[in-house]
């Protein structure tokens, strides 16, 4: 059963109720903060983005096509398609020759200004690199979709055969397991020394890296993600319909949360409440995130007409 995680009140009244789950796991395993059924079948959206470009970096492609540090990060992005997005994702495609029209993912007014582009031109690099075709790289079936989901099932340490499979928004396949598991894998990018595949640790180390390196380039100027991952205890990256996940390093913890509604306006206060409950050290971050999604509601006119507030507790 999910539980109420977010009250949005107009004047005294309230007017929404966003209902949900949180699962917070640590280090050996065990779930230590939950709100609702931490086994609910969730499908991890783009919160899986960092996980299907370790094969990119596996097999060497960043340093292939010198790709720089932004180019790199927005493999892992849903980028919000600022002009600094589009400037580096064209000039992955001309260091890398993938012709733009090769992407699925439509997007006016070109392909690249889809919030999945980069991850659909890592899987295209990952195509061309392997020798594979490049017009059915969408299919579960295609050898390289195959490769993501050993690595989904890798990093979450949910088996691979039980992993459920759905189409996501831009035509790829999607991913879905109990969210115990996908918190399990963001302890576990957090964590990557638990991570026994070497080279999988090295990527995955690398990836998270470039997130806190280029916060900006993983969604966009102001979102929640380049908030939280300004700091650099925190891997942070959310998906569509209302699921979002991060892993705190020094804590040892990762966390995933799921709105029912698939709502992701009320994801900071969802996060800055639980960083509040569990006392986590850098309050800098948790100021960060009230002061750019505060808790009062506007109108059009910019009056302040309500308010939002987080009702969950651990």
């Amino acid at each position: 059963m999910s539980e109420v995680l977010v009250e949005e009140y107009r004047g005294n009244i309230v007017e929404n109720v966003h209902r949900g789950f949180i699962c917070g796991i640590s280090d050996d395993g065990k779930v230590v903060y939950s709100v609702g059924d931490s086994e609910h079948m969730t499908y991890m959206r783009s919160t899986a983005k960092p996980i299907q470009a370790i094969p990119v970096f596996r097999l060497g492609l960043v340093e292939k096509y010198d790709l720089e540090g932004k180019e790199a990060a927005i493999l892992s992005a849903s980028h919000m398609a600022e002009p600094f997005h589009i400037e580096v994702l064209e000039s992955i495609i001309k260091k890398t020759g993938i012709s733009e029209d090769k992407l699925i993912c439509m997007a006016k007014p070109k392909r690249i200004y889809h919030n999945c582009a980069g991850k659909h031109l890592g899987i295209l690099m990952l195509c061309k690199e392997l020798g594979h075709d490049m017009e059915n790289y969408w299919s579960i079936y295609h050898p390289v979709q195959q490769m993501i989901r050993k690595h989904i099932s890798l990093i979450s340490e949910y088996p691979e055969e039980d992993i459920q499979i759905g189409v996501d928004g831009c035509g790829v396949p999607v991913f879905a397991m109990p969210l115990k598991y996908i918190a399990n894998a963001y302890m576990r990018l957090a964590c990557p020394d638990l991570i026994e595949d070497e080279e999988v640790r090295s990527a995955a180390k690398r990836i998270t890296d470039l997130m806190n390196a280029h916060p900006e380039m993983i969604a966009g100027t102001k979102s929640v993600c380049s908030t939280l991952l300004k700091d650099d205890n925190i891997v942070a990256k959310g998906g569509a319909m209302g699921v979002y996940c991060f892993g705190l390093k020094k804590e040892r913890l990762g966390f995933v949360l799921k709105i029912q509604d698939g709502s992701s306006d009320e994801w900071a206060h969802i996060i800055a409440s639980i960083l509040e409950q569990i006392d986590y050290s850098n309050k800098t971050t948790i100021e960060r995130l009230k002061e750019i999604f505060p808790d009062e509601i506007k109108n059009d006119n910019g009056l302040i007409i309500g308010f939002r507030k987080a009702c969950f507790q651990f």
